[in-house]
């Protein structure tokens, strides 16, 4: 995932910045909000208009759960959602608990009360016909059954991280004082109050979600953007470009 380094070369969100002539939009959270979606995505769109330089899209994960059309947007993550840009689509933990359930491990109820529930329904199904008294033995065929196998294929090609330039894209945040290469996954989606708390300067700005804010985060060491988009009707999008930063929403 990452190389080992023998000296860390820190930054400071003030001479971060990303290689000349790119522009990298990162969006946010996304939990089943497919109008907010393709509203930001067309924001970017018409962002784009007259750029020369190349166009990245980094997606922070949790596109699934809480809101009513996460099936939807799938399905435009999977078919490729910013024509011409390239796409690094990350793996948050709300995907994580979707592809255990169609392993048929993990605490199925644990993610139906976390907003799986919500998934079912999006595919068309009803969690109280799959047996909860007996866990739920029928989910992972059910979910087999519902769901496009493109839609699971974007899911297992989900990065956990990516990088470029002077910062790092992650759902969650990182565990402070463990070098980059040696983060744990489950940290990477699920950290929160170490990594929030933490005021030292990491190897990179790390650019996260997961932890819902009223407006972005802009910190030294950070900046999360999860808004809230399946409540708040708001989904956030940072743009990086050079040493520069500003934001889209819906």
């Amino acid at each position: 995932m990452f190389s080992a380094r023998r000296r860390l070369r820190t930054v400071s969100l003030g001479a971060a910045a990303v290689p000349e002539g790119l522009r990298v939009y990162c969006v946010g959270d996304v939990h089943g909000r497919a109008d907010l979606l393709a509203r930001v995505l067309a924001a970017i769109a018409e962002d784009t208009r007259g750029h020369g330089g190349e166009v990245a899209l980094v997606t922070l994960g949790d596109y699934v759960d809480r809101g009513p059309d996460s099936a939807q947007v799938l399905e435009m993550l999977a078919a490729g959602p910013l024509p011409g840009a390239a796409f690094h689509p990350l793996i948050g933990n709300h995907e994580v608990m979707l592809l255990s359930a169609l392993m048929g491990s993990g605490d199925a109820m644990a993610w139906l009360t976390n907003g799986g529930d919500a998934t079912l329904a999006s595919y068309g199904i009803d969690w109280r016909n799959l047996a909860p008294e007996r866990g739920f033995p029928e989910l992972p065929d059910v979910l087999r059954r519902h769901m496009p196998q493109g839609h699971v294929d974007f899911l297992r090609r989900c990065a956990l991280t990516h990088v470029v330039g002077d910062y790092l894209f992650v759902h969650a945040g990182i565990r402070p004082g463990v070098p980059l290469a040696q983060q744990r996954p489950e940290d990477l989606v699920g950290i929160r109050r170490p990594f929030l708390n933490a005021a030292e300067v990491y190897e990179k700005v790390v650019v996260h979600g997961h932890t819902i804010v009223a407006a972005p985060e802009v910190c030294r060491n950070r900046i999360g953007i999860d808004t809230g988009a399946f409540a708040s009707d708001v989904l956030s999008c940072l743009c990086l470009e050079g040493r520069g930063y500003r934001f889209l929403t819906s």
